[in-house]
């Protein structure tokens, strides 16, 4: 048997299984919301890492002895990778040994297609083998990009409330802290993310650390552009000393107009993404129906 009846099957089993694992992974995503922000909130977890946990980790050393070798590149995977969520040390270098493993799998499947035996012309290996090394190298990347904007997505939508309770905790006598605090408490079930991060605020204040720097950290943290001003008018009210109250309402009336302007945004742009399902969907069904009987009858009217 050659090594290339062995590879296909091989290569087959390694898609199959990855697929499985994928779906499973996404079903057990589907739960319910309270749950997962319990489980996002604890600091530990009972029991041991799974196998999947572990194999990764022992990669892990791969990537540790390229990422000095990056430069830049390196500064801005660990960026992204913040922001997205991925704290520890070894993120960074669990993504690279990442990109490390899907680039020999890529190389396994472009030496059983060169080597197959399927019809494929030149052309067309050539074409295939590109197309599963550019999938190898910036799959990866989609995936960051695509975490860090469905995280930046929660987080902002769970901004305004987030926002409005603290306008009516500080109203209410409560310091900027406390109210943090409280808020932090209240959207825990709600959204869980945006909780973690104003709790980390918190316990990095309870530490030590100045507040404005904690801001600063909160910032870094998310990258969203609502919460850099929101941050910003923060360190300027404690700068110059003004009150706290009036600046957050002031900011909560400006933000509910920008998510206004851009739900009109949104709501302009609805007429033209709907051009092309009625173009391509609605107007054949519909012109089938209303001239399909009257071409049915002229059809049978000048039949010979």
């Amino acid at each position: 048997m050659s090594i290339t009846n062995l590879m296909v099957p091989g290569a087959s089993a390694l898609a199959g299984f990855c697929l499985a694992y994928g779906l499973a992974a996404w079903l057990w995503n589907l739960r319910d919301p309270s749950r997962l922000g319990v489980l996002e909130l604890a600091e530990e977890r009972i029991g041991r890492p799974g196998m999947l946990t572990r194999g990764w980790s022992r990669l892990a050393p791969v990537g540790e002895r390229l990422l000095p070798f990056m430069g830049a590149e390196r500064s801005r995977i660990e960026r992204k990778l913040y922001i997205a969520g991925w704290r520890k040390e070894s993120s960074a270098a669990l993504f690279v040994t990442a990109k490390i493993v899907l680039l020999c799998v890529a190389a396994i499947l472009i030496s059983v297609l060169w080597q197959s035996t399927w019809g494929l012309g030149q052309a067309q290996k050539i074409a295939l083998s590109a197309i599963v090394l550019g999938v190898a190298l910036l799959a990866p990347n989609w995936w960051v990009e695509h975490r860090v904007r469905r995280r930046q997505s929660r987080l902002r939508n769970g901004f305004p409330d987030a926002l409005d309770m603290l306008v009516i905790c500080v109203e209410s006598g409560l310091g900027l802290t406390a109210a943090m605090e409280r808020v932090a408490n209240e959207i825990r079930q709600l959204h869980p993310e945006l909780s973690l991060e104003l709790a980390a605020v918190n316990a990095e204040i309870r530490s030590g650390v100045d507040r404005a720097a904690a801001l600063q950290s909160l910032n870094a943290r998310t990258g969203l552009p609502e919460i850099r001003g929101f941050v910003g008018l923060l360190a300027q009210t404690l700068q110059l000393g003004t009150g706290v109250a009036d600046s957050l309402r002031i900011y909560s009336t400006e933000f509910r107009d920008q998510r206004m302007h851009r739900a009109e945004e949104r709501a302009a742009k609805t007429g033209t993404k709907m051009i092309f399902p009625l173009v391509f969907c609605e107007f054949p069904a519909f012109f089938l129906v209303a001239v399909g009987p009257a071409a049915v009858r002229l059809f049978d009217a000048f039949a010979v």
